[in-house]
């Protein structure tokens, strides 16, 4: 009888540390594509500054509004199911976007000190900060994940569930410093 009940609460035992497990890893995954939508939404915010950016250009250098509309229509959506592979083409997207625009700013004195120029600029400047601020937090949610679906025994029941190891945001060195606004 006894050796029964000892069975018994070694099922239970381990059918609760299963569920208690699949419930975390879980939890940690969908911190995971929080993260990412987080980033996307930033994302989003700072392709609408551009839109705005754009349509003051438009009125200086038709060649360029030409060239920075491709870019922008070229843009993708991101969101929680995203790959970091993601994340980085839209980044490597807007800085050459942003670099175009300062390029025509130099040229265009006039359009420097236009109020609404300044403005977008500024609201640029605050999506940036918040897009690294967002790639910190998905950094360290991948980190918390793929640490607890490596250790033993969640190693062991992580693949079950569909749950795998996301890749880092990485940030090159050539895009350490934030781009100049002014």
């Amino acid at each position: 009888m006894t050796m029964i009940l000892m069975i018994i609460l070694l099922v239970v035992v381990v059918i609760g540390w299963f569920v208690g497990t699949q419930r975390m890893l879980v939890s940690l995954d969908e911190n995971v594509n929080n993260a990412m939508s987080q980033i996307g939404v930033n994302l989003t915010s700072r392709f609408d500054a551009l839109t705005g950016l754009l349509d003051l250009v438009k009125g200086y250098n038709e060649h360029e509004y030409k060239t920075l509309s491709d870019v922008i229509k070229m843009r993708t959506s991101i969101g929680g199911t995203s790959k970091a592979s993601d994340v980085e083409a839209q980044e490597n997207m807007i800085s050459e976007a942003i670099g175009k625009i300062m390029a025509v700013a130099e040229a265009y004195p006039d359009l420097k000190s236009n109020t609404n120029y300044q403005n977008l600029m500024n609201s640029l400047n605050d999506y940036e900060t918040k897009v690294r601020q967002s790639r910190l937090v998905y950094n360290d949610s991948v980190t918390k994940l793929n640490r607890t679906i490596r250790m033993f025994p969640t190693s062991l029941i992580a693949p079950i569930f569909g749950i795998v190891a996301r890749d880092y945001l990485k940030t090159e060195d050539s895009k350490a410093e934030m781009p100049s606004m002014k």
